[in-house]
């Protein structure tokens, strides 16, 4: 089972970790400054070294073995993290209102990270063992949605919102890649818009509807719900063209701005480095994606192409809210910039993540294949 072939390792996807290797670079520079000087006890920077290790393993440990050996490990860590979830209600440690974290001593376990990545794997276990030819119907999608449904409960009840919609929209991006019938499409879109409602109605907390209250104007309540966005925005914009400098921000220096190096890390890095450091950075952020979307093409099965494409999806919709959140045009929600926000959690499912992308990418190549760029025996 953790046999390596030569073969693979001459076939190592070395874009991949090098764009790894320069976004991972830019996040631990920007956390230093986001968290200097550090108020006591390990320094968030230092943490997040130790845990960047801990992902290196992870991703050496995931490329070690063919990445079709998850279609068995699929469903026991499946039952895993959905007891870890279910933990969480009643052992877990609180903060700000919310209890999602289980002590492991060296760090807090968020068990809501690594089940996003659970989620992917399953989804393309399942997309992959049951093909249809002229899309999928309701009645295919019927154990996917239960699949699905059962983490989106128990982080909601936490509650996490932000995270438990990130379920469904790995979901709905899985789902519409494999192809659906257009009477799914019809009948998805009708309960979604019904759920919606009753969710707003009914569902959530008044707290949660005052974010997106605050969304559509922030001014109103400046010093409260409004705060953040408006600091958020102000940090962003005062970087001008080439920033202020390397920890010469005076929004975060200056503790205006919340959350500095977790939910908004990136505000940090505009004040920081400007626009023209912005779009270096989400140009490597991006083209990284971009390469993780050849991976999956390029695939050599269908449970790959799907496993490459889910893991794709997860850091790319994380990427795109976390954004939209920092400059006002979403609620804040509490979801991280994936790979550059500090977070143990969600630092080791990205990175695993990443590994699993790798194993795509090393294990294209069969023997005799003709795809271009490959290595063979």
């Amino acid at each position: 089972m953790f046999r390596v072939d030569r073969r693979f390792l001459r076939n190592f996807d070395w874009v991949l970790l090098s764009l790894l290797v320069l976004v991972c670079g830019m996040a631990f520079l920007n956390l230093y400054s986001a968290s200097y000087p550090p108020l006591g006890g390990m320094p968030p920077y230092q943490k997040q070294g130790y845990l960047l290790l801990m992902g290196v393993a992870g991703i050496i440990f995931l490329i070690s073995f063919d990445y079709k050996e998850l279609h068995f490990w699929n469903y026991p860590v499946y039952l895993l993290v959905i007891l870890l979830l279910a933990l969480v209600i009643f052992v877990g440690n609180s903060a700000g209102g919310a209890q999602r974290w289980i002590n492991l001593g060296f760090f807090q376990l968020q068990p809501s990270e690594p089940a996003k990545l659970m989620m992917v794997i399953t989804l393309a276990s399942y997309y992959s063992r049951k093909e249809v030819a002229n899309g999928y119907s309701i009645k295919d999608l019927i154990t996917p949605i239960i699949l699905m449904a059962i983490p989106f409960t128990l982080i909601l009840i936490q509650p996490d919102l932000g995270t438990a919609l990130m379920f469904v929209i790995i979901f709905i991006s899985m789902t519409v890649f494999a192809k659906l019938r257009w009477s799914t499409y019809l009948i998805l879109g009708c309960s979604g818009i019904a759920l919606a409602v009753v969710g707003w109605l009914y569902v959530l907390k008044p707290y949660q509807k005052q974010r997106v209250e605050t969304l559509l104007n922030p001014a109103k309540d400046s010093l409260g719900e409004g705060y953040q966005i408006l600091q958020s925005k102000i940090a962003v914009g005062s970087g001008g063209i080439f920033g202020k400098g390397y920890m010469e921000g005076t929004q975060g220096h200056l503790h205006f701005l919340p959350e500095r190096h977790t939910d908004f890390a990136y505000s940090v890095w505009c004040e920081e480095w400007g626009f023209a450091g912005s779009l270096f950075f989400l140009g490597v952020y991006f083209f990284l994606l971009f390469w993780g979307l050849h991976v999956a093409m390029s695939a050599r099965d269908r449970f790959g192409l799907f496993l490459a494409f889910g893991v794709v999806a997860l850091i790319f919709w994380q990427a795109v809210i976390n954004l939209l959140m920092i400059l006002g045009f979403l609620p804040v929600v509490g979801i991280p910039l994936p790979l550059f926000s500090y977070g143990g959690s969600s630092l080791l499912t990205t990175l695993l993540g990443i590994g699993i992308l790798m194993n795509v990418s090393m294990r294209r190549c069969q023997a005799g294949s003709s795809l271009e760029g490959c290595d063979d025996v």
